[in-house]
């Protein structure tokens, strides 16, 4: 028996096989066990209403301000998401209220017995976690993310309400698919019969994926950029949306504190889900929906999102990992105004890294580290592959030491940028 919340994560960490440090082998490829978890528990996922999001790119954005939305416009609202940065809590909430300390226990007690007969993953208990705490919290509405994929991914249980599906992009090709359309193929997995899907973007390469997945399951599918169309621009450190729906101006100057320019993308798929969710009852109004966007990291904690840790000098970190994710960093750098570039980069070993070093800034400094996880690539590697890409810098194998090396050589018109792996951004001290 379980007593406190620290041996009880110890417990789920030692005996749980997870993706985040391991890899592959956490995953299974079926959703036998968490049907099972969830027929222990009286199938929580059937007992509130829900929003599924998938996507590479943007779900974890999309997610958090589709729930900061729903709680501006008063509705008691579920938020789950993965990994965490720095504590387990993070990724079950209410709210905006991290998942208690005594509910956690008490679930692991409780379940521990089936735990160790059905040896699931920790996303899969996790989920089934998730789903129980939003039961018994009797939320209106829960915005769940998927972990990986989506068509075998645990949170596919659940018959949402409506599904959202963002950017597709090149990320765990070893197990998604070698093309993008294999790999559109696993996201559009999460679309279910009859209920409506949003795509944020039209991708020339996979759109037609998803219509013909939504057709033959009689969903209707939306793609957002066909309604909406949003400019930004950054005044003084903040990001400032000029939204239109069609040719009707919405927002002339909404202040987003999500910073990256990547978010164009995201904001529209979450005012067509909104949309769609007015249309079957939801009293949101424009108000809200624009307090629910300037409030996203306050009523949600949303860490991470080229946030802003210094001014003199400009230091940023951002969990983008993928391809696409740091073409995004990469062009979000090349519009900042600094003097001298200082770049902490880590890595996990599982990524083919010569695409995504070829896409970052060559005039920088770099510091390449490695998070304490089994899946870090190492320090030295990541250097020898980065030096074939045209970088240079030392190796700092710590993250934190990294920092304190770029931040004693940088200047205040400076800029220092800690990124790579979202383990890299949940190491940093004090975020």
């Amino acid at each position: 028996m379980f007593t406190s919340y620290s041996e009880t994560i110890a417990y789920l960490y030692d005996n749980l096989p997870m993706f985040q440090r391991v890899g592959a082998v956490a995953l299974k490829n079926d959703l036998s066990n968490t049907l099972k978890l969830c027929a222990a528990l009286d199938n929580p996922q059937q007992k509130f209403k829900s929003i599924h999001v998938a996507g590479t790119n943007g779900k974890g954005s999309t997610s958090h301000m589709l729930a900061s939305i729903l709680q501006s416009a008063g509705y008691r609202t579920g938020l789950y998401t993965s990994p965490h940065l720095k504590d387990f809590t993070e990724r079950i909430r209410v709210n905006g209220q991290p998942v208690t300390h005594a509910f956690i226990v008490a679930f692991v007690n409780r379940m521990r017995p089936l735990i160790e007969s059905v040896k699931p993953s920790f996303f899969e208990i996790t989920v089934a976690m998730a789903f129980e705490y939003f039961a018994l919290q009797a939320v209106d509405m829960a915005v769940v993310e998927v972990g990986l994929g989506g068509r075998l991914d645990s949170t596919n249980v659940i018959i949402p309400e409506l599904s959202v599906i963002t950017n597709i992009g090149w990320d765990h090709k070893e197990l998604l698919g070698d093309t993008l359309e294999k790999i559109a193929s696993e996201k559009a997995g999460i679309i279910k019969p009859g209920k409506p899907v949003v795509i944020s973007e039209r991708q020339q390469e996979v759109e037609h994926v998803f219509t013909e997945k939504a057709r033959a399951a009689g969903a209707p599918v939306y793609f957002a950029s066909d309604d909406y169309n949003i400019s930004q621009r950054v005044e003084e450190g903040k990001s400032v949306l000029e939204i239109r729906h069609r040719h009707d101006l919405i927002f002339k100057d909404l202040a987003l504190p999500l910073q990256g320019f990547y978010q164009q993308k995201n904001v529209g798929g979450v005012l067509k889900a909104i949309d769609l969710l007015r249309s079957n009852g939801l009293q949101i109004g424009t108000v809200q929906v624009a307090e629910g966007l300037r409030k996203v990291v306050s009523q949600t904690g949303l860490k991470g999102r080229w946030q802003l840790l210094g001014s003199r000098p400009l230091i940023v970190c951002d969990t983008g990992h993928n391809q696409e994710g740091i073409a995004e960093v990469a062009r979000q750098i090349g519009h900042q105004t600094y003097d001298n570039l200082y770049i902490v980069w880590g890595m996990v070993k599982d990524k083919d890294t010569a695409p995504i070093l070829h896409l970052l800034p060559k005039e920088a400094n770099y510091y390449f580290c490695q998070a304490k996880i089994p899946r870090a690539l190492d320090a030295e590697v990541l250097m020898e592959q980065a030096q074939k890409a045209g970088l240079s810098g030392i190796v700092v194998h710590d993250v934190n030491d990294a920092i304190r090396q770029a931040k004693s050589r940088a200047g205040e018109n400076d800029m220092i940028f800690i990124g790579g792996s979202t383990f890299v951004v949940a190491e940093i001290d004090g975020l």
